[in-house]
């Protein structure tokens, strides 16, 4: 039977997911794609390097869906906010692929100190800086008024993160996460206008 990278990489997400990196072994990923391990190494020389690659392939992915520094656009109202926010949200709960790197991130971060620094990138520093920008920009505008953008964006995020976190524990309180976060925005984004 012949595999892809992709099919490789989408099963030791799982496994890697499920059960921590060190305690997964490449049989593990074999056995489930029902291949023997020597058609995993075809495609990876060890552990490790499959581990990086799905860590480099996850950046990527991540990137391209949820959006990046790059590719910010500045919203022209506050429902524009509310709308660009929202879609991250909905993106960022819902994506299986997102959802399994948190879980990961979450458990690896103790351990692996290239996951511990991913962990403070996608957790706080990334969408930290996304936001500084938007609320930077929407400033320009005269959108908003706020001495300072990068407080802002923290207090912004700070309690979407933490509600994310709740949910990817407790999903069945999906709905009240939801009712939350659209209050917390709909909250902070009348006071900006003020």
């Amino acid at each position: 039977m012949k595999i892809t990278k992709q099919e490789i990489l989408d099963t030791a997400l799982d496994i890697f997911a499920e059960r921590g990196y060190d305690s997964t072994i490449l049989k593990d990923i074999s056995d489930r794609l029902n291949v023997t391990k020597s058609a995993l190494y075809k495609h990876y020389e060890s552990k490790e390097a499959l581990w990086d690659a799905l860590i480099d392939h996850v950046e990527q992915y991540y990137s391209e869906n949820f959006g990046n520094m790059e590719s910010i656009v500045i919203p022209g109202s506050m429902d524009e906010l509310t709308e660009l926010t929202l879609r991250q949200l909905r993106f960022t709960m819902h994506d299986e692929t997102v959802r399994k790197v948190r879980k990961l991130l979450t458990m690896e971060q103790f351990r692996n100190e290239r996951m511990k620094a991913l962990a403070t990138k996608h957790f706080y520093s990334d969408i930290v800086s996304i936001y500084t920008t938007i609320f930077r920009g929407m400033e320009e505008k005269g959108l908003i008024h706020t001495n300072d953008p990068e407080l802002l964006a923290f207090e912004y995020i700070a309690p979407i993160s933490m509600l994310i976190q709740i949910y990817d524990r407790e999903p069945d309180r999906e709905s009240e996460i939801q009712q939350k976060i659209q209050k917390h925005i709909h909250f902070l984004t009348s006071v900006l206008t003020m």
